[in-house]
């Protein structure tokens, strides 16, 4: 097994952050994914560093007071109906559940924990696959997030690195509670790829949304249209993630891994394979070092089918870190298939890629593709124009 400076967080306790049951944001697609790297011989106990919770005060980066003290009464079961749903908890996305303060703390100090393995110079990657939670707000839970593990680290990152931070969200819901946050903040750049809000949750992400005062041109939204492909995907993704990261310059990266674009996602209606999941995380790896000297944070995030694609999406991003991407070539373990075929809701799948006559054909693939690549050059329009003033000389500009 080749091994590389890469951190993988991880503990049993983080499916402590669970709904129930019949939730789609279930914590068994940590524990599938676990198992099939360690199955491949891709990961071992050596390289797994345990979370530790988040404190109060790292929670408080972010979030409002009024906000923390809300979700532990709610854990306890000492928060009305009434107060819950001012705070986004108790609803059919954020319901509730005991201990939600405890385990959204360790879900926050994972990612907390992969940001100080990396900036310390320990490590150059960490994958802490339980974050992503991007839909929180300050004084809100929001579609399955009651903490926001990446806007804390985000804002950590700043404080206690002095970190410029470039955050990449190819979710294919919007990355709305970590754009906010940082909304007018020129230190922080955040890029969202994911499908357009006409259709999906939250309803924000458009090419219009570019930030506000001195973060102005430092949020970037690329709302694809439904349907989107890969090849669409990816274009989308490799434009606009070269030109961010070269007009931004990083300190560090941290990219959030929603597994939700995929064609067979119950939430979603993006059209993508396994070829883009692929494709994401060595896109990434690349422009770390390239840019931050290796340094890159990778959260997990949504992806609710949790049999047949999030194991291997998510499995793809360690795979990459680790430079062991020649295991994608393998078939899947059979010991993997021995361990979930009982409690398997799908027929599990026998390798690494997805067949290529899998997904059906989109007869509007053309125009779809012409659509995502307009929007594109639009969201891109400041960023060049930026460029090209700098390029400039003064005697041109007068």
């Amino acid at each position: 097994m080749k091994t590389a400076e890469a951190a993988f967080i991880y503990s049993s306790e983080e499916h402590l952050y669970h709904f129930h049951e019949k939730h789609p944001f279930n914590p068994r697609r940590l524990r599938l994914t676990m198992d099939l790297l360690q199955y491949s011989g891709a990961l071992d106990q050596s390289m797994i560093l345990k979370p530790r919770y988040a404190t109060d005060q790292e929670l408080a980066l972010v979030h409002d007071q009024a906000f923390i003290e809300a979700v532990k009464q709610a854990g306890c079961g000492r928060l009305v109906e009434e107060q819950a749903r001012n705070y986004g908890i108790g609803t059919d996305d954020t319901p509730f559940f005991e201990g939600m303060h405890e385990a959204a703390s360790l879900l926050v100090g994972g990612t907390l924990t992969a940001v100080d393995a990396v900036m310390n110079g320990s490590y150059s990657h960490a994958l802490h696959l339980a974050g992503g939670l991007h839909h929180g707000f300050k004084g809100k839970a929001s579609g399955f997030c009651i903490y926001n593990d990446s806007a804390i680290a985000i804002e950590y990152l700043k404080q206690n690195y002095q970190a410029r931070v470039l955050y990449v969200d190819t979710d294919a819901h919007h990355g709305d509670g970590v754009q906010w946050c940082f909304y007018d903040d020129p230190d922080v750049f955040t890029l969202s790829i994911h499908e357009t809000g006409r259709y999906l949750f939250p309803g924000t992400g458009s090419v219009t949304e570019k930030g506000a005062g001195a973060g102005y041109g430092m949020k970037l939204n690329i709302p694809l249209e439904a349907f989107t492909e890969d090849e669409s995907f990816l274009e989308s993704y490799e434009t606009t993630f070269r030109e961010v990261v070269e007009f931004f310059r990083p300190d560090v990266i941290i990219t959030q891994n929603g597994a939700d674009s995929h064609y067979l996602d119950p939430l979603t209606h993006l059209h993508t394979s396994l070829k883009s999941f692929h494709a994401i995380p060595k896109l990434a790896h690349e422009l770390a070092h390239t840019y931050c000297n290796g340094r890159w944070v990778a959260v997990g995030g949504g992806g609710y089918d949790h049999w047949r694609v999030v194991p291997r999406a998510w499995g793809s991003i360690w795979l990459e870190m680790t430079e062991q991407t020649d295991i994608l070539n393998q078939p899947i373990p059979q010991m993997w298939h021995e361990a979930w075929k009982e409690q398997a809701e799908e027929l599990l799948p026998s390798v690494w890629h997805d067949p290529e006559d899998m997904l059906p054909i989109v007869p509007r693939k053309p125009i779809i593709t012409t659509r995502n690549q307009q929007t594109v050059e639009k969201a891109l329009y400041y960023i060049r124009n930026e460029k090209k003033s700098l390029r400039t000389p003064i005697n041109e500009k007068r």
